[in-house]
């Protein structure tokens, strides 16, 4: 929770603005999905609204890559979970190196849109948060294909989604805090969802996260997901008219800003 939160006499957790932002235990439990072959596997359900109730289950998961999907996994994701679409985030490069997923073999739709910088990636000054700049540059330097992965979602009939990049948590991270702030998600809840990516971050490690990367286990605190991070980045995104602004400014109308709504919130 953020240096905002208060705890009122009841004990009840409150952000700045009075919203109930207590995680509920039982849909924190009910929110991660349990597979063989993949770690950071959660539900955007359950998240606590500014106006009251909580974003419903079943509408997008969100994970490392899948590249270790057991048929179980497979069958469970597209059977009873029922996934109809999987937004890819990562690289060309990565795509390329790793080859086709389960999923994408299983003939579920999969959509590839990198979010990262194309050629050189820019380098943060001395004095930048290199993690927030990198989170800034989805935004900034791949606009088109983060708002094509958002319309995705807004499809009429879409049916249930899963986004993932390589561990889950950081262009994965950015792109749900993108969309639940839109859908109305107390901002508290947002920065908690991000920062539940370090429950799991070890085991993501451990399996790996793809042939494009090599990680030390000693060096995980630099993997972490601080939560001032995203609260800066939401932040910034406040100047311009926190998600849903940043979502009309690059594209998305407002039919498509009701759909997206309506796909998470009662």
């Amino acid at each position: 929770m953020t240096e905002a939160d208060t705890t009122t006499e009841t004990g009840t957790e409150t952000g700045a603005d009075g919203t109930d932002t207590a995680p509920d235990t039982a849909a924190h439990a009910r929110r991660w999905v349990p597979l063989q072959g993949c770690e950071n596997v959660r539900d955007l359900g359950g998240l606590p609204l500014r106006d009251g109730g909580r974003t419903r289950f079943g509408q997008l998961l969100r994970s490392a890559r899948l590249h270790e999907l057991t048929d179980g996994d497979v069958s469970f994701l597209t059977g009873e979970y029922g996934v109809r679409t999987v937004i890819d985030l990562r690289s060309p490069r990565e795509v390329e190196r790793d080859g086709p997923t389960p999923m994408e073999r299983a003939g579920v739709r999969t959509v590839h849109l990198s979010v990262l910088p194309e050629g050189q990636r820019p380098i943060p000054r001395d004095d930048e948060d290199p993690k927030l700049f990198s989170y800034r540059g989805y935004l900034e330097h791949r606009p088109e294909n983060m708002l094509a992965a958002v319309r995705l979602l807004t499809e009429v009939d879409a049916g249930p989604a899963l986004v993932h990049c390589a561990a889950g948590k950081d262009r994965t991270g950015v792109f749900c805090a993108l969309v639940a702030d839109t859908v109305g998600v107390a901002r508290d809840a947002v920065v908690h969802d991000y920062a539940m990516s370090d429950e799991r971050l070890e085991a993501v490690l451990r399996r790996g996260v793809g042939t494009e990367y090599e990680i030390d286990l000693a060096d995980i605190d630099l993997y972490r997901c601080p939560p001032h991070v995203m609260t800066a980045l939401l932040a910034e995104l406040d100047t311009d008219g926190a998600g849903a602004g940043w979502l009309r400014r690059t594209g998305l109308d407002e039919d498509e800003l009701g759909r997206l709504r309506a796909r998470f919130v009662d």
